[in-house]
């Protein structure tokens, strides 16, 4: 007789996870921090001397690190599709989403959920990836097509979602057509949305080469966009309906990066941002992380390097939100900040 198949699918998959996945199940163990550089002194920022460590490498890419609610750290492998869980305290990891779809940017809305940018190519969308019993899609189209690689993502207060579509580099593209066995199919442009709360999503801008991080003001006011292949951080005022009006350069980025993503523009390869609890804004890129102050004048540059690659996101984390946390080409760093992290809401 032949078993019954309501029975075998979860044995099966259950052995899977134990063949395939053992450190998605007991965790890795915890690395020891490894200094490789020092901060130059930015007043009120960080101080001269203080060591940038790396306290974690191997991974097969890193992404956004964002210190939730709970205390710990949380950072995305998009290369290995699984999200994951840091002990601050320890520097102890662990899998807390072993099938993330490819996401890349994480937040946490005012629930707990944690909305992710999910950048698998036949299944990109924004929605809820943790914790299981509230895993939900978002927004998965726009004008009757899919997106083409979401990135990164903010949610309001209101449960309004932000989130930027930077498209494809060359080498993306190509390494696509090879998956794929053919040429790519028609894609939307790059562009930057929002999704209203319950709502279909809006295109709210479409005129940068590759829009890539994205931050709000700790006000909810005004919304922030860089431009990997653009050297401005532009910003926008928030209007009451979650829209955006106003849009403007807001600072400069001194940063620039050797490598070429095949799009022009001016490479300075800006990337995830943070912001602290004076409002001043942190933007990854080329050159380390660059500050810029709540009018825009650039302060000065952490000189984070996430070789072989350029640095992807920064977030704040530990306990109180002095530690500054930098991921890139499979790597986590930190550095002890005299800055606090913006404590009103994650990320």
């Amino acid at each position: 007789m032949n078993p019954n198949p309501k029975f075998l699918f979860p044995f099966v998959l259950c052995v899977l996870w134990f063949q395939v996945a053992p450190d998605v199940a007991y965790g890795q163990a915890a690395q020891l921090p490894v200094a490789v550089g020092v901060a130059v002194e930015i007043p009120g920022v960080v101080a001269a001397g203080t060591p940038i460590e790396r306290i974690q490498t191997g991974y097969e890419g890193l992404d956004d690190p964002i210190g939730i609610t709970d205390g710990s750290l949380l950072f995305s492998d998009p290369g290995a599709r699984r999200i994951h869980r840091l002990d601050p305290n320890t520097n102890e990891v662990s899998v807390l989403v072993a099938e993330s779809n490819e996401s890349h940017g994480v937040t946490e809305d005012s629930t707990g959920r944690l909305i992710s940018a999910q950048a698998w190519d036949g299944s990109t969308r924004i929605g809820v990836i943790y914790p299981p019993d509230r895993v939900a899609v978002l927004a998965d189209s726009y004008d009757g097509q899919p997106f083409s690689r979401p990135n990164d993502l903010i949610v309001a207060k209101s449960g309004g979602v932000y989130f930027t579509d930077p498209g494809l580099t060359a080498g993306q593209a190509e390494a696509l057509v090879e998956r794929n066995g053919g040429p790519l199919e028609p894609r939307l442009p790059a562009a930057v949305y929002y999704v209203p709360p319950g709502g279909q999503p809006v295109r709210i801008e479409e005129n940068m080469i590759r829009p890539n991080g994205i931050q709000l003001s700790s006000d909810e006011r005004t919304l922030y966009v860089s431009d990997s292949n653009g050297e401005h951080v532009i910003a926008w005022d928030i209007q009451p309906d979650g829209l955006v009006a106003n849009r403007r350069d807001f600072g400069t980025l001194q940063g620039r990066s050797m490598r070429d993503n095949g799009l022009g523009g001016v490479k300075t390869y800006g990337d995830g941002m943070a912001i602290d609890n004076d409002g001043r804004l942190y933007v990854a890129t080329g050159g380390g992380i660059e500050v810029l102050s709540p009018s825009g004048a650039h302060l000065g540059t952490i000189p984070v390097k996430c070789p072989p690659r350029d640095c992807q996101n920064v977030a704040f984390g530990g306990p109180d939100k002095r530690t500054l946390y930098i991921a890139g080409a499979g790597s986590l760093y930190r550095v002890a900040m005299t800055a606090r992290g913006f404590a009103g809401r994650a990320k």
